[in-house]
């Protein structure tokens, strides 16, 4: 509909509905994802992966699409294209064996219907911990992401001397670090999901406390260490709702999250421009990595998820 807007208001209009329709994707799309499964790390890393690949490749598909076909085709093409996903989806739910793509959800479910007092104990415990991460994750996660070509741009000295260098360093350092959460899913499918968030934590805490004040080669190499860190960290709460969460709930969770993520990442924009306008990038540095320790205390106190499985099951 969009597409085929004659005015700012409706285009503005078409944009709400957008918005507010795509909001589905979090909730349920990241919760299908996880639907029996028994190791989700895996699965949520490569989802996670595809979801960066399509938010850098936006920007390049559209440019494309405005310049071979004008700016209706920019929506009328993507609308096209999910109205096709969705109407295959239907078809092939409804054509499918639902039990047999999901073997392990009934069983899954069925231990956990016994829960004794101690374990809602923990799942509040856990769940809170979910969300205070999720919400210094998101904070980092923005201004990392949102001011890393500007700082590029401060620090590189000789390595950069024009906005075509800087944002070739800025895409290398994201295009490798996207990949750090295979790294991470792999991690947390055969080891203590705990131990895993741990390490990332805190190793994002020493590199922003390296970052403040480093320039040229060293900027580069800090760069790709914390952003490995931060993009890395993206499917860890996932797995934890995915796997302490049942499945009618588990759409809300990711919900809540999701909200948690969008209001803070929202709301990180004027600190990131107040604090570099004020004292400069260490400010902004400091800022994180003390988010980043919040993070790793917060961790410190989240039981091992193996162990509140067990006890459900008990």
């Amino acid at each position: 509909a969009t597409s085929f807007a004659n005015s700012p208001l409706q285009i503005g209009c078409g944009l709400f509905a957008i918005g507010l329709f795509a909001a589905i994707y979090h909730p349920v799309g990241i919760a299908m994802v996880v639907q029996g499964r028994v190791k989700t790390g895996m699965p949520l890393a490569l989802n996670g992966v595809f979801g960066n690949i399509g938010v850098a490749a936006a920007a390049l598909v559209t440019g494309i699409i405005i310049d071979t076909f004008g700016w209706r085709a920019a929506f009328l093409v993507p609308g096209v294209i999910s109205v096709a996903i969705g109407f295959s989806y239907v078809i092939f739910t409804r054509a499918g064996d639902l039990e047999s793509l999901y073997p392990n959800e009934i069983s899954s479910d069925a231990t956990r219907t016994s829960k004794v007092e101690i374990d809602r104990a923990i799942l509040v415990q856990v769940f809170s911990i979910i969300f205070f991460t999720t919400a210094m994750g998101g904070l980092i996660f923005q201004s990392t992401t949102f001011s890393l070509p500007k700082i590029l741009d401060e620090r590189l000295n000789d390595f950069a001397t024009n906005a075509t260098e800087v944002g070739a360093w800025a895409f290398i350092v994201f295009t490798v670090a996207a990949f750090a959460q295979l790294v991470v899913g792999y991690l947390v499918d055969r080891h203590s999901v705990k131990l895993v968030f741990s390490i990332i934590a805190g190793c994002q805490v020493v590199l922003f406390a390296l970052m403040m004040n480093l320039d040229g080669a060293a900027a580069i190499i800090v760069s790709i260490g914390f952003m490995l860190m931060v993009f890395g960290q993206i499917p860890i709460n996932d797995v934890l709702i995915g796997r302490v969460a049942k499945s009618e709930w588990r759409s809300r969770a990711f919900a809540i999250r999701s909200f948690i993520t969008f209001t803070v990442m929202a709301t990180s924009i004027p600190l990131i421009a107040w604090l570099h306008a004020t004292w400069g990038f260490p400010a902004l540095f400091l800022v994180l990595c003390i988010s980043a320790a919040f993070i790793f205390s917060a961790v410190v106190m989240l039981p091992k998820i193996e162990v509140v499985m067990r006890v459900s099951t008990k």
